[in-house]
């Protein structure tokens, strides 16, 4: 039986080489899978998913307005899906998500969704709200903060390394803009940048 899966985590746990992982397993079985990413995410020139370690895919950008049903649907009907892989999750719109539910109750084809939480405020993205409320599955993928402890929580960095509470949700980066720590480091970095 089909699902909706969500894995989630902070930056830097691995989903994305989690994704690839998954892709290659339903790939090798002779299984035609569809990896999916959002177009906003521009850090690579060519339409592939790229994981920090160097795995990559061919993948489908999509943009907001999207119809995520019908590109999947069209997919479909040309060759059999056995599996949509999608990564950058949390930039999905709300009906981008109830379309994901759609592709797995009406089309059968399991939906397995990698992305963030939340975002540098520690407050969900729209993408995430609505995969954790409506997916089938919840899976958290596990990372480590510099202390030893589980990183949930994910800080922005400026260009000097000082870390930002202000400005957009979305800003596109790696390691050189953020950095995934525990909830304790979090609040503490929190309560120096107000004193500051």
């Amino acid at each position: 039986m089909a699902k909706l899966y969500f894995y989630y985590s902070a930056m830097n746990a691995g989903k994305t080489t989690t994704l690839l992982q998954s892709a290659y397993n339903y790939r090798e079985r002779g299984m035609n899978t569809l990896v999916l990413k959002p177009s906003i995410d521009d850090r690579h020139t060519a339409p592939v998913v790229r994981s920090r370690i160097g795995l990559e895919s061919n993948a489908v950008c999509f943009k907001t307005e999207d119809d995520l049903l019908e590109l999947i649907e069209k997919r479909h009907n040309k060759t059999p899906l056995s599996c949509v892989l999608l990564d950058e999750a949390q930039f999905l719109t709300k009906s981008q998500v109830f379309a994901l539910g759609e592709v797995v109750d009406e089309l059968g084809i399991p939906v397995l969704a990698y992305g963030l939480r939340t975002d540098f405020k520690g407050e969900l993205f729209e993408g995430s709200l609505h995969l954790l409320a409506w997916a089938d599955e919840l899976l958290e993928i596990k990372t480590v903060c510099h202390c030893g402890k589980k990183a949930n929580m994910v800080l922005r960095l400026d260009e000097n390394g000082a870390t930002l509470k202000s400005g957009q949700q979305i800003q596109i980066g790696g390691n050189d803009s953020y950095v995934s720590v525990c909830r304790k480091h979090f609040k503490s970095a929190e309560s120096t940048n107000q004193s500051a």
